[in-house]
């Protein structure tokens, strides 16, 4: 609901602890009710019956809380803890600047519904804590009691390739997701054309379940995948053509969001930076990719200089669609052959001419991890 850099801001300016808090409703009308009968008339009075919009109340140890929101069992407040007593104008002023702040949150999600205003809001949360130097990882109360942040559920991150508003997509794509998820997912918006998506973990099983006639039982991680993949297809085709897809392990959103988004963020990026192509990106496949990814361009361009005595080896399309799906075949050259619909004798030409050219041959294991590694390398370093 509230502004983040807001209340920094005004932490600075009264120079003490200012956050946001839940005060059960109990709590808050007791305070009201003592606060109602204190001689003082010069200070505003907050009704006893009901909460409204910057009423406060005067806590212990010097807390005061101002009302931002009331539910059914307590009110969502902002509070300001300093030891000495906020004056009758700081009490006005900070009254007049939360109605303020309160009236712009409103502005900006008019003509949302429930559901895309809560998701707004906690997308907005999210993006700021991600942005800012020391992130808080715990998500507010207020955003933890109006979600089902506590279930397991499956994060995925959405990133549209097409330049088209994403305030526009956002019935449609929870109409979509709900029809081919579950009803209770959850799409959150942060930045333009890019969403964080919590699935039920109930998928899992059912993508499971769909195997039971096979004779090994699909792993979580296939589970996953195959999610994806179905997910992606359908986004593809019914919505918006060109998109990229991260899906993760299951988490509890209202103890690991920020960290799982993150990881999904930097997983579309590795994807997409490392295999041009591909839409579809996994964590747990770009452990390489992510540690190619801390070494500097300039020693990533030398390495592939030093480690090539020909560079133009790998920009034949052949060797590297061969290179690829040798890679992505465990290093079986059989496999390797009956996928690119060639002789086993064709794929052994290629590989020699390839040993011929760099002098190293990745039917060797040794040789197999340093072409790997430069296969990665190189395709960035010629597009820098």
């Amino acid at each position: 609901m509230s502004d983040a850099k807001w209340i920094t801001q005004l932490q600075a300016v009264l120079d003490c602890p200012v956050r946001e808090h839940q005060l059960p409703i109990h709590d808050w009308r007791l305070l009201s009710s003592e606060q109602a009968r204190q001689p003082n008339e010069r200070l505003q009075k907050p009704k006893t019956n009901a909460v409204t919009i910057g009423d406060y109340v005067s806590g212990p140890e010097g807390a005061t809380w101002f009302a931002l929101e009331q539910h059914a069992d307590h009110v969502h407040v902002l509070e300001i803890n300093r030891q000495q007593r906020l004056s009758e104008m700081e009490i006005r002023l900070i009254g007049w600047a939360v109605n303020q702040m309160l009236a712009e949150s409103s502005k900006n999600y008019e003509g949302f519904s429930e559901s895309e205003r809560y998701a707004s809001e906690l997308g907005t949360w999210i993006d700021e804590q991600l942005d800012a130097s020391e992130p808080k990882l715990l998500l507010p109360d207020r955003l933890i009691s109006r979600g089902r942040l506590f279930s397991s559920m499956i994060p995925f991150l959405l990133v549209c390739e097409q330049a088209e508003s994403g305030r526009a997509s956002f019935g449609e794509l929870e109409k979509l997701l709900r029809t081919f998820l579950a009803e209770d997912v959850l799409i959150i918006p942060l930045k333009e054309q890019e969403w964080l998506i919590l699935g039920p973990a109930s998928l899992i099983h059912d993508a499971q379940s769909g195997e039971r006639d096979e004779e090994e039982e699909e792993s979580l991680e296939e589970s996953l995948a195959s999610i994806a993949f179905g997910l992606h297809e359908m986004l593809a085709s019914e919505w918006m053509g060109d998109c990229h897809l991260a899906i993760s392990h299951p988490i509890s959103p209202a103890n690991s969001i920020i960290g799982t988004t993150a990881l999904l963020r930097e997983t579309v990026h590795l994807g997409r930076a490392f295999h041009i192509g591909a839409n579809i990106h996994l964590p747990w496949l770009l452990h390489l990719e992510r540690l190619l990814n801390t070494i500097p361009e300039a020693h990533r361009i030398k390495f592939v200089e030093q480690a090539l005595k020909r560079t133009d080896a790998f920009l034949d399309p052949e060797i590297l669609t061969t290179l690829e799906t040798f890679f992505a075949l465990d290093c079986n050259v059989s496999e390797t052959a009956k996928k690119l619909y060639i002789h086993r004798n064709t794929l052994l030409y290629r590989l020699d001419k390839l040993k011929q050219e760099t002098e190293l041959d990745v039917r060797q294991f040794r040789d197999a991890v340093l072409v790997k590694i430069i296969l990665l390398l190189y395709k960035v370093t010629k597009r820098a």
